[in-house]
């Protein structure tokens, strides 16, 4: 349990958010006054494929990464079930833009059949030379902090069943962000912020061809007429559907491959009053000008 839960617990914090579902049930049990919300958070974990370095510049080995990947397991095994399978927008319905569950499942990967997708890519990888004695070897880079270690970890074991051995590459934060703008690693996990929950920041900042966020050097101009096209579109509903043609894209072009959405505990104590937990971005309760304390 983190300094700040246990401070929490002892009555020295006012508010405490990020808690996992862990922590969750500690506060519960030891601060059973505080006021708690669980909430999915539109951060979603992304997985970085280095498309310049072979043999990651070949197509059908992003595709058999991508297919052998269980979002689910994801889910279960660090956040107890509680999260959200979804493309790059936040899934329904907390997010408005977000495919339907019965539409993401045709995309590419999303099947719920996972091992028949681990067969398939298997499939691929031994076309490409690789075997159970012929493993391709990587390195998988991520942030030096829990939310980004956790699900590394869990991402090596998933790609060892498609003949892919990784070992985990932590990167201080301070250096974390310009290796990736160098583009200075092979196979990597993310978490991609939202400043809300629209369609523009997110496909503008992440996808379009030479955007500052886009770090895996994604480029398709079909993909970038599509974001200029919903960009434009006032009906609502049209606009949607256009959203949703760009998440097909992105999924068929295994641009960056979306692993989960995760639900995050906040808890504060009785005396703070008119707090609002947000849930189209991590950053747009932040500011507190409605909250106050009741002492």
């Amino acid at each position: 349990m983190s300094t700040r839960t246990l401070a929490f617990i002892a009555g020295k914090g006012d508010f405490i958010n990020g808690v996992t579902i862990p922590q969750l049930k500690d506060i519960k049990n030891q601060a059973p006054q505080a006021i708690c919300e669980v909430v999915v958070s539109n951060t979603g974990r992304n997985l970085l494929v280095n498309r310049d370095v072979p043999p990651f510049d070949n197509p059908d080995l992003r595709r058999a990464i991508s297919l052998s990947l269980d979002r689910k397991a994801f889910i279960d095994i660090l956040y107890e079930g509680q999260g959200s399978i979804g493309g790059a927008m936040l899934p329904p319905p907390e997010g408005l833009w977000g495919m339907p569950a019965d539409i993401l499942k045709t995309l590419p990967g999303y099947g719920l059949d996972v091992q028949t997708n681990r067969a398939a890519a298997r499939t691929i990888m031994e076309k490409l030379g690789y075997q159970p004695d012929k493993r391709l070897q990587v390195r998988v880079s991520t942030r030096d902090i829990s939310y980004y270690r956790d699900p590394a970890v869990i991402l090596i074991d998933q790609l060892k069943e498609v003949y892919i051995d990784g070992t985990l590459d932590t990167v201080d934060t301070t250096n974390r962000y310009p290796k990736i703008m160098r583009k200075d690693y092979t196979v990597g996990l993310n978490i991609t912020e939202a400043g809300l929950d629209d369609p523009d920041p997110q496909f503008y900042e992440n996808y379009v061809c030479g955007a500052q966020r886009n770090y895996t050097g994604y480029c398709n101009p079909e993909a970038d007429e599509l974001i200029e096209q919903q960009s434009m579109e006032s009906d609502q509903a049209k606009r949607k559907q256009l959203v949703w043609a760009i998440e097909r894209k992105l999924a068929e072009d295994d641009a960056r491959p979306i692993l989960f959405y995760g639900r995050i505990g906040t808890c504060w104590q009785p005396r703070v009053k008119g707090l609002i937990v947000m849930v189209n971005s991590i950053y747009n309760g932040s500011r507190f000008e409605d909250v106050w304390l009741d002492e």
